[in-house]
């Protein structure tokens, strides 16, 4: 049986059924086509791009330009995937018009399915104005990484004697702008499943339990690519030390002269 494009409608059906979301990011043409192949339903390209592609030492220097190209790569390897781009820190806080335009301009020049950007009612406004011109939206709640200063670091969201009822009114005001479905990282288990309970639309968690109705990873998190990875992520093979592997005897055998050997070799 061929696996059928995942859209926009199928993701609220999936909650209505107990069919778990899942998501990875990913950030350039190979890895996407690797990932779509392992059936992910959702892509993201993440403003996580900055510090764990790009070496940032956070997401926040990164641009929208500097993005726009690898959301294209990744959406021209997703055949099935849908695809969710990040708008970076600095390009929606201004106004719900500056949050159009950069949303247009990702989608038109990506090719992104859809966006995503952090925050709750303080940015309402944006979210509604991105969804009336018609633009796919996803939240971001919890532990949102553009704001890590504000937050006091990275910090665990959703505790405190108004944490839960919190989190939930911003989810509700993402909802009510339009969204589609909303991640949260970083929350306490028992928030998130409050937040679950109450949003007609999906709940992605990283770091926030098992009860949201899917799950994201930063793919070298999942993958064990670097060497170190958050508490709530689980390495699911060991690509980084596979990579040295595969390098270091490459290396051994140009040193040695035995590659490229005749088998690699073209004589006439």
């Amino acid at each position: 049986m061929s696996r059928k494009k995942v859209r926009i409608h199928h993701f609220k059906e999936m909650k209505q059924r107990g069919e778990k979301i899942a998501m990875l990011t990913a950030y350039d043409f190979p890895t996407a086509r690797a990932f779509d192949a392992g059936g992910a339903d959702i892509l993201l390209v993440g403003d996580s791009l900055g510090d764990n592609m790009l070496g940032m030492e956070s997401t926040v220097p990164l641009t929208l330009d500097e993005m726009v190209p690898f959301a294209r790569a990744v959406v021209r390897g997703a055949e099935h995937a849908f695809v969710i781009a990040d708008l970076p820190f600095g390009s929606y806080e201004v106004s719900p018009e500056q949050a159009v335009e950069s949303a247009i301009r990702m989608v038109k020049l990506s090719g992104a399915h859809a966006i995503k950007f952090e925050g709750g009612r303080r940015v309402a406004r944006q979210v509604k104005a991105v969804t009336d011109a018609g633009i796919p939206f996803c939240g971001h709640l919890g532990f949102t990484p553009q704001s890590e200063t504000a937050l006091g670091g990275r910090r665990i969201q959703g505790r405190g004697e108004h944490g839960i009822e919190d989190l939930v009114a911003d989810a509700l005001a993402l909802q009510e702008a339009g969204a589609f479905a909303v991640v949260l990282e970083m929350v306490i288990a028992p928030a998130a499943k409050a937040v679950t309970e109450a949003l007609d639309i999906p709940t992605i968690g990283i770091g926030a339990g098992p009860d949201t109705d899917g799950q994201v990873l930063v793919w070298l998190d999942m993958a064990g690519v670097g060497e170190w990875h958050p508490r709530f992520s689980k390495q699911f093979g060991a690509v980084g030390q596979a990579m040295v592997d595969a390098s270091a005897a490459y290396v051994d055998e140009v040193k040695a002269v035995s590659f490229p050997a005749a088998e690699h070799t073209f004589e006439s």
